[in-house]
């Protein structure tokens, strides 16, 4: 069975967000406060715009000497990143993530972000997957009373 984006891999959820002109503590500030790695970044209409994660902080800003409390998002950010759509599958997700390097893809619907799906969201949705088929495999080779 084929997965899809919404709603077997993750459900609609408040993205956290932050616009261009915030300052990259700012965003290391609301990643750490919602314990998340990726935060989207929004135009003045609510729009994506682009992706920051922590390891956007660390080697775009940090390790180039950037100061956190004066340097914008936009400046570090991935600007019109690859994103999902809801009904996109899980196995077009895992491709694109590992072809090109993600850990983290937007989820959008009329250009808002409504979840980012993680490579460890995957993970589990795999895991998960290969757990029922061993299971269906199982009860068809050994029968029902097999681990009764």
């Amino acid at each position: 069975m084929q997965r899809s984006i919404i709603p077997d891999i993750v459900q609609p959820t408040d993205v956290a967000y932050a616009t261009l002109d915030e300052t990259i503590g700012h965003a290391a500030a609301a990643m750490r406060d919602r314990k998340i790695a990726a935060l989207v970044i929004n135009d003045n209409d609510g729009n994506l715009s682009g992706i920051v994660t922590e390891r956007d902080i660390v080697f775009r800003a940090v390790a180039a000497g950037m100061d956190p409390k004066t340097a914008k998002i936009s400046d570090i950010m991935t600007p019109n990143p690859d994103t999902l759509a809801p009904g996109d599958s899980a196995s077009d997700a895992l491709e694109l993530m590992q072809t090109r390097g993600y850990r983290h893809l937007p989820v959008v619907e009329d250009g808002k972000c409504i979840a980012i799906v993680s490579i460890r969201d995957l993970f589990n949705s795999v895991k998960e997957s290969l757990e029922d088929s061993i299971r269906e495999t199982e009860a068809f080779v050994f029968g029902d009373r097999y681990g009764a």
